[in-house]
């Protein structure tokens, strides 16, 4: 899985460092040819890559509010690296000031003041963390808040931002006790959401239906 998104990852950076040789690309294509027992939708659906995770990224904008958004476009790039798309905005301003920034994940707990966050702006609205109820801790070890509303946490130093992609060094990851089993985070009780492109809604990630590096197992042996 973690190849899968490496390379998935790895294509859409090419893609962005490409855009205007991708575009000429596309506009001169001669028109797509059907896939017997299936129907095309070309390259331009919603679901290029689907469902993808509802992100938050936390910030400190120039007066010390805190300010959150939320991303889609996101996923690891190493063993303790993020990237993730973005467009120039008050998160990206508040990138440049601090160097830094908190990945929170949004839940079910937390779907209506998540997507709150993707529709306003820090810029129109600086208290728009205090207005869903939220609140936030200074964190220990980047330049950045946590919302405590939120029950798990990666604290990151940016490592690049260029051209929409935001590179980032996860520093710490720090969870809720009441997100843990054994001692580990366990997702049935995180509980995240995923964006549901084709549908425009969030769903809720369901119940373990194997084991990574155990389920194909009786292909090899």
């Amino acid at each position: 899985m973690k190849r899968t998104v490496i390379l998935a990852l790895t294509v859409c950076l090419m893609a962005v460092g490409c855009k205007n040789a991708v575009n000429q690309t596309v506009n001169t294509m001669e028109p797509l040819k059907e896939v017997a027992g299936r129907k095309n939708f070309g390259p331009n659906h919603a679901l290029v890559t689907t469902p993808q995770p509802c992100v938050m990224i936390a910030t400190w904008d120039k007066d010390h509010n805190p300010d959150v958004m939320m991303a889609a476009w996101a996923g690891q790039y190493d063993a303790k690296q993020i990237v993730i798309s973005l467009s120039k905005h008050k998160t990206t301003e508040n990138l440049e000031l601090t160097g830094a920034f908190t990945v929170s994940f949004a839940d079910v707990n937390t779907v209506a003041e998540s997507d709150y966050f993707g529709l306003v702006s820090g810029s129109k609205v600086p208290d728009k963390v205090a207005r869903a109820g939220f609140t936030v801790t200074p964190s220990p070890n980047v330049d950045a808040p946590i919302i405590n509303e939120y029950p798990l946490t990666l604290e990151c130093k940016v490592v690049s931002w260029a051209d929409g992609v935001l590179v980032g060094e996860v520093i710490n990851q720090s969870a809720d006790e009441r997100i843990l089993t054994d001692g580990k985070i366990d997702l049935e009780k995180l509980q995240p959401i995923v964006f549901d492109a084709a549908g425009m809604c969030y769903r809720a990630i369901g119940g373990v239906v194997g084991g990574a590096w155990d389920a194909g197992k009786k292909f090899a042996e």
